[in-house]
């Protein structure tokens, strides 16, 4: 798989252009990856100069806690970006996996479900819901050509509407236990949504940066046609990226739905925002082939922390969406004057 990587990206110094390819491009990634970590360490100084209870330890586990849900979500969304897709119904589907599951475990009397499966159930059909919606859209995609962005917009659209029509607008709850597991767990005195996240977050590092398969999603993303003439197989590749996406989305729906111990009718509606927000801040390039799961995971704590400090220091919550867009603003402009048109 070395020498496939090496005809993909090419030779390690340069190509016909001058730009840097081959090792040069991954240590000059290496690099970028540890460009928000000074700003996550001002950000540090500014919370605790805003508020002293910034570097409490429970202000910091409740920040991870609530950042744990979504960077899952822009974990999944940064292989699908890597391969040069991009997926907008992950937001859906973190509501849509376990409503379902709700629905048919929540007594019907008391939290507006059907009450047909045992509560042991909510968990794996959550997750096979998930599979369910990545299977669709790898189907429309990679089957049938379609263009991704469409595709999974339609999907959006869709897994919201049928999360309102089973829900009639109104909220689950009465969650089994076994939904409300990830949210209310504590393993050594951190939550459990929290270690499922580093552990996923280190899981996904090594894939992409230690293995074959990590290197295959690389130069899809860089040159599909040419990682294809190299020997990937393409599409295959592209099944499991698009549905372990909308697997981990369906867990980042567990997670939340368990600390909120509840299912709104809106559960992840414009979660998407941020998580581009993340992982464009992040270093991941919008047209494939560059980021890591290192970026993503830092960019991701930044947009939390900011938010952390803004709500401390009493700024409306309503300005926090004007930020993200902003952040990603200049992120993009950043990105155009140190890395040239990787992230046009």
């Amino acid at each position: 798989m070395v020498e496939t990587a090496t005809a993909v990206h090419g030779p390690a110094g340069g190509d016909e252009e001058g730009r840097p390819t081959g090792r040069r491009r991954i240590a000059a990634g290496r690099l970028r990856d540890l460009a928000l970590v000074p700003a996550i360490l001002a950000i540090a100084v500014v919370g605790q100069v805003v508020s002293p209870v910034f570097l409490r330890v429970d202000n910091l586990l409740n920040v991870l806690q609530t950042m744990s849900e979504i960077a899952v979500l822009v974990l999944a969304q940064a292989m699908v970006l890597v391969v040069g897709k991009m997926d907008l119904s992950l937001e859906s589907t973190v509501g849509l996996a376990p409503g379902v599951a709700a629905w048919l475990a929540v007594p019907a009397g008391a939290g507006h479900g059907l009450g047909l499966l045992p509560g042991g159930w909510s968990v794996p059909v959550a997750l096979a819901v998930g599979v369910l919606v990545g299977v669709v859209n790898a189907l429309f995609v990679i089957r049938f050509g379609l263009n991704g962005f469409v595709v999974t917009l339609g999907m959006l659209i869709v897994l919201r509407g049928t999360l309102t029509g089973i829900s009639g607008g109104q909220t689950f709850f009465g969650l089994p236990e076994s939904m409300l597991y990830l949210g209310t767990a504590q393993w050594f005195g951190v939550p459990a949504s929290v270690w499922v996240c580093l552990a996923l977050f280190a899981l996904g590092g090594v894939v992409l940066g230690f293995t074959g398969f990590g290197r295959a999603l690389y130069a899809i993303g860089g040159n599909a046609d040419a990682a294809k003439a190299a020997g990937i197989r393409t599409d295959r590749v592209l099944w499991i990226v698009i549905v372990t996406a909308s697997l981990l989305a369906a867990l980042s729906g567990l997670m939340l739905s368990g600390r909120l111990a509840s299912v709104a009718s809106a559960q992840g509606n414009g979660y998407i925002f941020t998580v581009f927000a993340a992982a464009v801040i992040g270093g991941i390039s919008l047209n494939g082939g560059r980021g890591t799961v290192f970026g993503a995971f830092t960019g991701i704590l930044l947009l939390f922390l900011i938010q952390n400090v803004l709500t401390l220091g009493g700024v409306p919550a309503q300005w926090i969406g004007a930020l993200n867009g902003a952040i990603i603003l200049v992120a993009l402009a950043l990105s155009r004057v140190t890395g040239g048109r990787a992230q046009e």
